[in-house]
């Protein structure tokens, strides 16, 4: 957890653009020649925008320097600081991405209210205010507003129209954006938009993501007025090894007590809101995400670690809550931001065969705001959906999504640890496996500090050699098989205890004979368990994810496990493999297996037990998938 790791949760795609620089530049400029052109034909200008409260918001405008003819307006609106301040600093870079800077955009930067230099309250996740009454009624939808208006009436040689673009809390701020009604926005694109933090970002169905948030808020600091100025770390973390830092940590409760110690407010909000309270709710933009008029490209990666559920869940609300408009879905194979940066070809073990981030941002991001903000009159040729099929690695369009075509099957646990598509009528009943919180399944096999994308593609085998981890998998396929959309596990589980976590993991694993890739010649692929999507959820919201419940000792119950959708296809001489485990630390924190209230559970609380999962009488085990034929 060094801070350049906390920098890279706050601001993926800077970072990234930095520090994953390949030896070939896939721009036809270089990044010394973007800057130069930058200098050359940019002016920056700031300013403090009033909102109809009379609040102001520090916001950058690099305007082209030819004024004989009229630019649309591009804007982000963020948490994390316009940086650098002062008119004579300017950003080596602006606007969303290289391929797009030289038709000479206005680019505008804000922070957002009660963040760095904007007057104002900052509040996580702005609760949007659907009538409102006055003008003290506001929310991220009237502040975008605001400034749009402001800023078409202030800043000169503009042409009417505006877009808008951000990732992860940039991209909450853009969705929030796509309802402020304005007439001007045309065009925007939220990219791993946070949407709902009890699900995405803060905690996963009730499990706390302790790394996360551990590592994020020592620098995501309250201010109690407006600055230009970095605060100073809550602390710093030197132990590499995340695994060994969080379990010596001790039970959950002492991450708030013996570091933050009520410092910072943000934090200790997830500590006294445990369940899916009117907290969350109130938070949750997707319900609000109605009326709009405009074009929407809503941007994704299938190995985002923060923001699966943002991404899948912001295009399905739009899409079903405002028919008719253009709306497009493009999810490629990146981690968080990963589009951003100047590859996307690589991550941990797995090449994808290209770089893909490059591609999208010249043929699909770069025409997607040209065509609205330049107010093309042709058709834009963009379809609804672009996705990145792994396993095959190949772009593919559709004009749903999920695809046409994507037929529902069910893959059934089985005994003797057999997965198959018929319900298994031999075998045991169940398999069990222990489960102790002193000794939790580690989420990767590798020491990093506790939050990394590598573990979305890692080899799973550490994890199936281990007793507390239960493998099914199955023959060998003779065809492709390709799964599309989202999974859903439904399992008939019991404990010893009176609470547990379950993990599910979806795993493609290669032949014994699979070939080695010439560009990771260290990686022994024959038997690789590569890892497609997995997720958990904290048995005790099974029922009811406002008023959890304990589990009756021994007591068959089912769960059931939202997995985030996929594109890929398990090859031919592949087999599929599902692992059940009831820890994945410290991705998420550890459950005692007791039902206590975990953020003041105390050491003793956290027990040993015996966790079943069924597959025959008293029930059975499946995994819902869709299946897509060519």
């Amino acid at each position: 957890m060094k801070t350049l790791l906390i920098l890279l949760l706050l601001l993926p795609a800077l970072v990234l653009a930095q520090t994953t620089q390949p030896a070939t530049n896939p721009y036809p400029f270089t990044p010394a020649q973007d800057s130069a052109f930058v200098r050359d034909n940019y002016q920056k200008f700031e300013f403090m925008v009033p909102m109809r409260d009379g609040t102001k918001l520090f916001t950058q405008v690099y305007a082209p320097k030819d004024q004989t003819v009229k630019h649309p307006i591009i804007m982000q609106r963020t948490p994390y600081s316009c940086q650098p301040y002062g008119t004579d600093r300017i950003r080596r870079r602006v606007g969303p991405n290289p391929f797009m800077l030289r038709d000479n955009y206005i680019i505008v930067y804000q922070d957002v209210r009660g963040r760095w230099a904007s007057e104002g309250t900052f509040v996580e996740m702005t609760p949007h205010i659907d009538t409102k009454k006055g003008t003290t009624d506001h929310d991220e939808a009237s502040d975008t507003y605001d400034t749009i208006d402001w800023l078409l009436k202030n800043i000169p040689a503009n042409n009417g129209s505006v877009g808008q673009w951000g990732i992860s809390y940039p991209g909450f701020f853009t969705s929030a954006g796509t309802i402020s009604e304005h007439p001007a926005l045309k065009a925007s694109s939220p990219q791993a938009p946070m949407a709902n933090l009890w699900r995405d970002d803060a905690f996963h169905n009730g499990a706390f993501m302790i790394a996360a948030n551990f590592s994020f808020y020592p620098f995501f600091q309250e201010h109690k007025q407006p600055t230009k100025q970095n605060p100073p770390l809550l602390f710093d973390i030197n132990d590499p090894d995340g695994y060994h830092f969080y379990l010596n940590m001790g039970p959950t409760a002492n991450s708030e007590s013996q570091y933050y110690k009520g410092r910072n407010k943000y934090y200790y909000e997830n500590f006294e809101h445990p369940d899916y309270d009117e907290h969350w709710k109130k938070r949750n933009i997707l319900p609000h995400l109605k009326g709009i008029k405009h074009a929407v490209m809503v941007v994704g990666g299938w190995y985002d670690e923060q923001d699966l559920f943002g991404t899948f869940n912001t295009y399905k609300a739009i899409e079903k809550q405002n028919p008719g408009i253009q709306n497009i879905f493009v999810v490629g194979p990146w981690v968080h931001g990963g589009w951003a940066g100047p590859s996307g070809q690589l991550l941990a073990d797995q090449d994808f065969g290209s770089k893909t981030s490059p591609y999208y941002q010249e043929n699909i991001e770069a025409k997607f705001f040209k065509h609205y903000l330049f107010n093309e009159t042709t058709p834009i040729t963009l379809p609804e959906a672009t996705l990145f099929e792994t396993g095959t690695n190949r772009w593919r369009s559709f004009d749903t999504y999920p695809p046409k075509g994507t037929v529902q099957k069910q893959l059934y646990l089985g005994g003797n640890g057999k997965l198959s598509f018929t319900p298994s009528v031999t075998g045991a009943g169940f398999s069990e496996f222990p489960s102790d919180p002193a000794h939790p399944v580690p989420f990767s096999s590798k020491i990093n500090d506790g939050f990394s994308a590598d573990y979305m593609v890692e080899d799973q085998r550490f994890a199936s050699a281990r007793p507390d981890v239960l493998t099914f998998q199955t023959d060998t396929l003779a065809n492709d098989l390709t799964l599309a959309g989202p999974i859903l596990a439904q399992l008939t589980v019991s404990t010893t205890g009176t609470d547990a976590d379950w993990v599910v993991k979806v795993i493609d694993v290669y032949p014994s004979d699979a070939p080695q890739n010439p560009l990771k010649k260290d990686v022994i692929y024959g038997d690789y368990q590569q890892l497609i999507r997995s997720e958990i959820i904290r048995g005790r919201y099974r029922t009811n994810i406002s008023k959890p419940e304990p589990f009756t000792p021994n007591q068959p119950t089912q769960v059931a496990v939202e997995l985030q959708d996929v594109l890929h296809t398990f090859k031919k001489g592949h087999r599929v493999m599902v692992q059940i485990q009831s820890s994945c630390f410290p991705w998420s924190d550890r459950n005692p297996q007791t039902f206590v209230p975990i953020f003041s559970a105390k050491e003793s609380d956290y027990k040993k037990a015996t966790h079943r999962v069924y597959h025959g009488k008293p029930g059975i085990s499946f995994i819902k998938i869709g299946v897509l034929s060519e």
